[in-house]
């Protein structure tokens, strides 16, 4: 499988809240470092990086100011050091209720303290020197086994999740973290939790929980009873082993997840290269040869369309279109028109792509009529969490009103119909659309939106007026947008 960034790990990206629930902050003036902020902003956020000597100490890198945490050997900590040096190695000691001690390793003193109080000088740990751990990543991700270099999916003939997979392909390879009482949960995509002794259970009950922690850059997973999660026998079924300390059975790397389609021409079959290397709209199924990886340049905003038993598809001579590419270049990029619920797909020979009378795609078309267009669906997020600029999309307290500015994230429901998708919050309601742009969270029926995928990793959202859903200054989500970009982009 080429990489061409199919694979990219994803940096460990989080906050640090004290025992008086405040994070762990950067300031530019100084380079100084506070316990103030009630809330996760990019001020707030850290990066985890390995010890470049392959120690078991980490380095916490501000995400604002781009410099390295460091404590000095009289207690002071700061945020000013563009190179990580001996004074920047932290140990992660996880504890038992989740939270994390930080230990400066050169000096073994323990970091903790409140608002502009904050020290690296307290011998023993205490409450003020524990820190909840809050991912600041998207929490949707692929999640692989470093020993055994698989992918964790969705078992559901056995019931289980399990590390077998060559390939995070298909929604089943799809997890969600999810932030319960200072630990983690791992979500199926069928919204199930994992239990520590490998069972799928309803909800995040205890047993469901785990502590974070990171070994050689890693994350790790540890349940209640002290034991880690880790892929077991010959299936690879992902459970809480014997094992109290973690080795490299107990490694995880997170993975971008990147969207997952199937597209339906006109002759409501879908595309699929199925039957050899030509792009054909000749399946009246989607299984695993009509899914393909879309991933969309950052510059150009074109895409590339990925199959994982035949490569990308490519323009080849006369306009045809096949999946045979093992790289990425300018014949595997296609622009994408969004036109309503439908799509239309232009090559790099400026023609757009079209059904012929046999099935088969080509990019022979200079105007867009019913054989050039496509109904593409996302497949790979049957639950979904929306981040904006400045924060998740949760319900407001309340209220049937939806926030947009929220550090912590709330799992929404998708269904798809005709080109369009219904989103389905907790205690079942769906989102729609009200007078004035505003957008509530309780309606009976399911109101169409319309998923533009813009951006890498970003979507617009447009609803039935036409407008895009946005977040802004109030912190509420409104359907006013008239251009998909900025605050009206989401990552999900």
């Amino acid at each position: 499988m080429p990489t061409n960034g199919l694979h990219q790990v994803l940096k460990i990206q989080f906050g640090l809240v004290n025992d008086a629930d405040r994070y762990l902050t950067a300031e530019s003036f100084g380079f100084k470092v506070n316990a103030s902020a009630p809330s996760l902003k990019r001020k707030q956020t850290w990066v985890l990086e390995p010890d470049p000597g392959q120690g078991a100490a980490v380095l916490l890198r501000s995400r604002h100011l781009g410099r390295y945490l460091s404590a000095q050997e009289d207690g002071r900590v700061a945020c000013e050091a563009e190179r990580p040096g001996p004074d920047c190695r932290f140990l992660v000691l996880p504890q038992a209720d989740g939270r994390w001690a930080l230990q400066s390793e050169p000096h073994g003193r323990f970091f903790g303290g409140t608002e502009d109080r904050l020290s690296c000088f307290a011998t023993a740990i205490s409450p003020a020197e524990l820190w909840t751990v809050h991912l600041a990543i998207h929490p949707q991700a692929h999640l692989l086994s470093v020993s055994r270099r698989r992918y964790v999916h969705l078992s559901p003939q056995e019931d289980e999740m399990a590390a077998d997979s060559d390939t995070p392909w298909g929604v089943g390879a799809l997890v969600t973290l999810t932030f319960q009482d200072g630990q983690y949960c791992l979500r199926a995509c069928d919204g199930r939790y994992l239990r520590s002794d490998g069972r799928l259970v309803g909800g995040p009950e205890p047993h469901a929980r785990y502590t974070l922690g990171v070994k050689a850059g890693k994350l790790t997973f540890k349940d209640r009873d002290g034991r880690y999660l880790a892929p077991g026998g010959p299936a690879g079924t992902l459970r809480a082993g014997r094992s109290t300390r973690p080795g490299k059975d107990e490694l995880f790397d997170l993975e971008e997840s990147h969207p997952q389609v199937v597209l339906v021409a006109a002759n409501h079959r879908y595309v699929s290269v199925r039957q050899g290397v030509n792009v054909s709209a000749n399946q009246d199924e989607e299984l695993h040869h009509e899914t393909f990886l879309m991933q969309i340049d950052q510059e150009t905003k074109k895409c590339t369309f990925y199959s994982s038993t035949r490569g990308y598809w490519t323009l080849v001579n006369h306009g045809g279109i096949h999946a045979t590419a093992t790289q990425v270049s300018a014949n595997t990029m296609f622009e994408v028109e969004w036109r309503g619920r439908r799509v239309a797909l232009k090559a790099s020979n400026g023609r757009y792509v079209c059904m012929k009378k046999n099935g088969q795609l080509a990019a022979t078309s200079d105007f867009v009529g019913e054989d050039e267009e496509f109904t593409l669906k996302l497949i790979n997020r049957p639950i979904l969490v929306l981040r904006g600029l400045d924060g998740f999309i949760c319900h407001r307290r309340g209220s049937n009103q939806l926030d947009t500015n929220r550090s912590v994230y709330e799992v929404f429901h998708l269904s798809f119909s005709d080109g369009a998708y219904q989103i389905r919050g907790r205690g079942g309601g769906f989102w729609n659309t009200g007078s004035h742009g505003s957008v509530c969270s309780d309606g009976e029926r399911a109101e169409d939106f319309l998923f533009e995928f813009r951006e890498r990793g970003r979507l617009a959202i447009r609803a039935g007026s036409g407008k895009y859903l946005r977040g802004g200054a109030s912190g509420l989500l409104r359907a006013d947008a008239d251009t998909p970009a900025g605050v009206a982009l989401w990552e999900y």
